[in-house]
């Protein structure tokens, strides 16, 4: 039997402002990207997500970024190899701390918005998040897109490498994310949402925006939990990926 782990960033709060319903999101999916400060998440956020995830069985996963609040870790940003390491080995510390009190652990790393795709294809900044991923765990599985440099330089420092697609986004002829800047990035769409993520775990095809297949392998499916009606429209794909005779289980 087809599997496969269904993936949505969560904690991305901070103080007062919630912009992910986390309770609900982890009553679906397998795996919990969890804000660790940098991009969206305090300390109070990432200490109730992790108990929360660890009450479901749900694996744990720090979801690094560059340091940029305002911006939500979208904007590009140019910071020095060093630093970024130490800022991503900083970032996984501060989740392990409320991970282990939940009784559980982080179990993979995940870049998040510019810094994901800026180390698809930038092998200076892919080097340092690996670094700093060395830096915290060496034994820790990292989350990526399918021939990304990244993953490549991960794989050779000998960090297991796990391929994730994306349900909600377009995709490039190249096989790599459409910016956020330009029309028809995020696919709103319930029902294409649905059928894409059938076809991206039973075949490993989507199609490109400009409606040709490309091959995107993957053992992680990632819903947005930002995206408007996340929680049902996450129950709706896993709904239908079960129906459809795949297993819905966490990589980690």
């Amino acid at each position: 039997m087809t599997s496969i782990d269904l993936n949505a960033d969560l904690g991305e709060g901070f103080g007062r402002w919630r912009l992910t319903d986390d309770e609900q999101l982890l009553s679906v999916v397998t795996s919990a990207n969890v804000a660790c400060g940098f991009h969206a998440g305090d300390a109070a956020t990432m200490r109730r997500v992790c108990e929360l995830a660890a009450e479901r069985g749900v694996r744990i996963g720090a979801q690094v970024s560059y340091r940029d609040l305002a911006g939500f870790g979208r904007r590009a940003m140019d910071v020095p190899p060093d630093e970024l390491a130490a800022e991503v080995a900083y970032q996984i510390g501060a989740l392990e701390v409320f991970t282990r009190a939940a009784g559980a652990r982080v179990a993979y790393v995940k870049p998040h918005g510019a810094l994901y795709n800026r180390v698809v294809h930038d092998e200076e900044q892919a080097r340092a998040v690996v670094d700093g991923v060395l830096l915290a765990d060496a034994t820790l599985p990292v989350l990526g897109l399918p021939g990304s440099r990244f993953l490549d330089v991960a794989e050779k420092a000998g960090l297991p490498v796990v391929t994730e697609a994306f349900a909600d986004r377009a995709y490039t002829d190249e096989g790599t994310l459409v910016p956020r800047s330009q029309d028809g990035a995020v696919i709103t769409d319930p029902g294409a949402v649905v059928e894409r993520s059938v076809r991206l775990a039973g075949s490993g095809v989507v199609a490109s925006r400009s409606g040709r297949d490309i091959g995107v392998r993957a053992r992680s499916l990632c819903v947005h939990g930002d995206t408007p009606g996340a929680v049902e429209l996450a129950r709706r794909v896993r709904t239908k990926l079960e129906a459809s005779g795949v297993r819905v289980e966490a990589f980690a």
